[in-house]
């Protein structure tokens, strides 16, 4: 999600900031669960496949944001 960012400010940030360390690993979550279901490894409907998408680019969007407060 963070390419081209050095992954030690990514981990300085999961390290001072508590809020960014759990969005983070929600974000991970869902992402593996939308890239099973995909593949037919987690057996989902397209409804639910559908929410979790948007949960999990919510998330990312929240992330970029709380990322880029920081840097700048």
């Amino acid at each position: 999600m963070f390419e081209g960012q050095p992954q030690s400010e990514i981990d300085a940030l999961m390290k001072a900031n508590p809020e960014f360390r759990l969005l983070y690993q929600q974000h991970r979550k869902l992402n593996k669960k939308c890239m099973d279901a995909q593949l037919g490894v987690l057996p989902i409907d397209d409804v639910t496949l559908g929410q979790m998408k948007r949960e999990k680019l919510l998330a990312k969007q929240r992330l970029l944001r709380m990322y880029e407060s920081t840097i700048n």
